[in-house]
């Protein structure tokens, strides 16, 4: 009887009816929109048993689109659907690789980066043991988890063809093109693109306009090594992908971010070291710089000149007035970024090793700041917290945390580098270069916020890292291939 009610098409439609209707039902008495998600969110389950793989394409999907929204008076929050999602991808895969540990193939473990991401897994792990909020740490944990499996793992049981990336591109590309647009037009048509309304033109689909820049500018550099692949296709796709490009280019300098700025330039910069074979020199020469200017400031009385004047560090009405009073050390987001950094940097003394615990910083940098750098928003009314990735992690996590994320950086470059010159490839080439861009954009950005962990930019973190692994696989394979054809051909002609 069981047997006949499982395959009983009348019984589930009547079924998925009645609960479409009841949800409805309670929607309607109780005004909560939560009901009305629950006969998806049990579809998508039973698709997810069915088809997992196009599940994940809906999540892909899903990324740009998803909103924050709160339960319990505002005290607990996630993102929809993407988060849902992610965690049911982190149960599928745990399921998976339980099931069979091969499912995780040889050439993915002998990776670096898998190397270095593993490392940095077990010592978050460690750090949470030891955590002064042990709470907000096991959430971080969990989160990172889903992040892990959504974005690392399950990828590389996916992409295996050129029609895989062409289809996460466009997955990704269509529905982040439809959020711009209609911010875009939200600016200009309530707004007048003024400096101080971007935020409202964002509204819940993004969390902020820093989230939103740094999530376009890292998109950026794929439709940017597009192009070029458009020659062989129609008309329409050229035309398409050009317009893309010129429509990011004014969406991303009006959301006055001045590090998505800096992230689309450097993004071009890593493209001519990758392809000149400079990236070697780059990222050593970046730490070198940034090292240059901590020695500067921490000698004789530099720090102390970029001290705030209330009456002049403030925000500015404009953007250009943003970027002059940012050069001059007059912009308040700049000089509050200095109050939190300083604050990371003494924190570090009494938590070297360990930090305070992932997702801590918030509730102990305080007492650490030196008053004089206060500014008109030290109140951190928003709770955010260090404003840079590195300092995120040494303050949180300690100093091998950092220093694993800082490896992180160099490997991640240099063996993009060595992936994109083995591709013979154009397609594969353009992709490669594409995903270090990315990355490239993702870098700058996090060295003025720490945007990894949220649910969109953390998304193409971990996504361009996993899909670096798939095509450094997939390349020497196809160096094998011709290896091979080529000592074929030469035994042939001999």
């Amino acid at each position: 009887m069981l047997q006949r009610i499982l395959y009983n098409e009348k019984f589930w439609q009547s079924a998925a009816i009645t609960l479409i209707l009841f949800c409805v039902g309670l929607f309607a008495y109780t005004n909560k929109l939560i009901y009305l998600g629950v006969p998806f969110v049990l579809l998508f389950v039973a698709l997810l048993f069915v088809n997992w793989k196009t599940a994940w394409w809906i999540l892909l999907f899903s990324i740009p689109c998803s909103i924050q929204i709160w339960f319990f008076n505002d005290r607990l929050g996630t993102s929809v659907p993407d988060e849902p999602i992610m965690g049911m991808f982190l149960i599928l895969g745990i399921v998976l690789i339980a099931w069979s540990p091969k499912v995780l193939p040889k050439w993915w473990w002998r990776n670096p980066l898998v190397l270095i991401v593993a490392l940095q897994y077990i010592w978050t792990f460690i750090t949470v043991l030891f955590s002064h909020e042990l709470l907000f740490s096991v959430k971080f944990f969990l989160a990172k988890s889903w992040f892990l499996m959504a974005y690392f793992i399950v990828p590389i049981w996916i992409f295996k063809t050129k029609s895989d990336f062409k289809k996460g591109f466009l997955l990704l590309i269509v529905p982040t093109l439809i959020t711009a647009l209609i911010i875009f037009l939200r600016h200009g048509i309530q707004y007048q693109f003024m400096f101080r309304r971007v935020e409202l033109a964002i509204g819940e689909l993004y969390y902020n306009h820093v989230d939103y820049s740094t999530f376009i500018s890292m998109i950026f550099p794929l439709v940017v090594v597009a192009y070029p692949l458009t020659r062989k296709l129609s008309v329409i796709w050229r035309w398409l992908i050009l317009a893309a490009i010129i429509f990011l280019l004014p969406a991303i300098y009006l959301t006055y971010a001045r590090a998505a700025v800096l992230a689309v330039i450097f993004s071009l910069v890593v493209m001519v070291a990758i392809r000149q074979k400079w990236v070697k020199i780059l990222m050593p020469a970046c730490y070198g710089f940034v090292a240059l200017i901590i020695i500067y400031m921490s000698t004789g009385d530099h720090l102390m000149e970029f001290r705030p004047n209330f009456q002049k560090t403030y925000m500015r009405d404009n953007f250009i007035d943003h970027v002059k009073a940012t050069i001059k050390g007059k912009d308040m987001s700049s000089v509050e970024r200095i109050y939190r950094w300083i604050g990371g940097v003494r924190m570090s003394k009494d938590e070297p090793l360990y930090g305070f615990g992932p997702n801590s910083f918030y509730y102990h940098y305080k007492p650490y700041t030196i008053s004089t750098f206060r500014t008109w928003v030290s109140r951190n009314e928003e709770k955010s917290t260090s404003h840079n990735y590195f300092l995120y992690m040494l303050t949180e996590q300690g100093w091998p945390a950092m220093i694993l994320y800082a490896i992180l950086l160099m490997v991640y470059f240099a063996h993009a580098q060595k992936v994109y010159h083995r591709w013979k490839d154009r397609f594969y080439k353009s992709a490669t270069m594409g995903l270090a861009m990315m990355f490239a954009a993702g870098f700058v950005n996090n060295f003025f916020s720490e945007l990894n962990e949220t649910h969109k930019v953390g998304a193409l973190f971990y996504l361009s890292m996993s899909l670096l692994v798939v095509l450094d696989y997939m390349s020497r394979q196809e160096e094998k291939a011709l290896k091979k054809a080529s000592i074929d051909e030469t035994n042939t002609d001999s």
